[in-house]
């Protein structure tokens, strides 16, 4: 029993079009960089190679998998978005959403992307492995059944949780969102059921600004099931802990899941260019040693980490390399080189305070 790593060299080709080069791209034109978006290969790919660097990877599991099927897109995505997604693909590529565009080859790479992620789910829910990590690319979060947005152009961890569902390995999932901004695709996909609880920690009023509001709660069966906490701008490490201590992991507990999928984005880092919070590499680490203690004492250790935003291309390697040592139980260290200057930069202790008391509100608001 090991941590498993998926990933394929194939994500880190995908771009957003014809618009940072006079190349066309795909097929066997490598993209230079993801038509100016800032969601680029560079933050997975330098991600990948500390690993290797330090030694990581040669203790992971490293494994690739094939594309979703269309019948596990189709769990999620109506056909005809699907066909819409192809078709627009075939022809070279375009955008179909807000803030998602594609290149030539932009399905095939986007059904791989969901394919690891289904992959992990399946390896951990089996008992295959004992955790994994997906870097799965691109993103998945933000893409609604019929909408691609923000990067994302089909719903990795929903396409997963629904194969896992529909497999019977597993029966109840937790999915933990902890980008900068809110999950609105998985919330989306998951909001009138009560067979996966779906948590969303964001910056409030960050992207999508009208998404993820603290009443949010579901609908029909799904009621309670659904969790948004929007957190102030300026968060810091320890609000970020306490928030998991007393809100996240008790509601965790209380749903006794078989399954914690985590969506980890690396944008409520304090360098990331798209938020606003002061997350540092060892928050990610911290955070996912407590969500795998959550998960040893509810279900067997089984828990996914798939790979969502984060957009420094220098710091966004650091906190994975902390995210895989806590997940692994390594002890193959990556010092973060802004740990003393991201200390310094923390709130004082009476902003700290005012968001902890803001979070505490929250719950209350909520009779958490």
């Amino acid at each position: 029993m090991t941590t498993g790593f998926f990933w394929d060299e194939r994500t880190f080709w995908h771009a957003g079009g014809n618009y940072a080069s006079t190349l066309p791209l795909g097929g066997l034109v490598q993209p230079l960089a993801a038509g100016g978006l800032p969601e680029s290969a560079e933050t997975k790919r330098r991600f990948k190679n500390l690993m290797d660097v330090t030694g990581l990877s040669a203790e992971l599991d490293m494994r690739s998998a094939p594309a979703a099927t269309r019948d596990e897109l189709l769990r999620v995505h109506p056909a005809s978005y699907l066909d819409r997604f192809r078709a627009a693909s075939d022809a070279g590529g375009g955008e179909l959403g807000h803030h998602a565009p594609f290149a030539k080859d932009g399905y095939e790479i986007a059904a791989l992307s969901a394919g690891l992620a289904t992959a992990a789910v399946r390896a951990v829910a089996t008992g295959n492995l004992e955790n994994a990590y997906s870097l799965s690319r691109p993103p998945g979060h933000h893409c609604e059944p019929d909408t691609p947005m923000g990067f994302c152009l089909l719903g990795n961890i929903a396409i997963a949780v629904e194969a896992a569902l529909a497999e019977g390995t597993i029966k109840r999932a937790v999915v933990l969102d902890w980008d900068v901004h809110h999950g609105n695709g998985t919330e989306a996909a998951f909001y009138g059921r009560d067979d996966v609880l779906t948590i969303s920690l964001h910056q409030e009023g960050n992207y999508p600004p009208t998404k993820g509001t603290l009443h949010d709660r579901g609908t029909g069966a799904g009621v309670g099931f659904n969790l948004n906490l929007p957190l102030p701008p300026g968060t810091g490490h320890e609000s970020y802990l306490h928030a998991l201590d007393t809100v996240v992991i008790p509601q965790i507990e209380a749903f006794a899941p078989d399954i914690i999928i985590v969506a980890c984005g690396y944008d409520c880092a304090a360098p990331d260019p798209l938020g606003s919070m002061l997350a540092m590499a060892q928050t990610f680490g911290d955070m996912t040693a407590r969500i795998k203690q959550t998960a040893v004492r509810l279900c067997n250790g089984k828990m996914v980490v798939v790979h969502e935003g984060g957009y420094s291309e220098v710091y966004v390697p650091f906190c994975g390399h902390a995210v895989m040592e806590a997940l692994s139980g390594s002890d193959i260290r990556a010092p973060d080189p802004l740990h003393e200057t991201l200390t310094i930069r923390q709130p004082n202790p009476r902003v700290t305070a005012f968001h902890k008391e803001v979070i505490d509100d929250l719950a209350k608001e909520l009779g958490l």
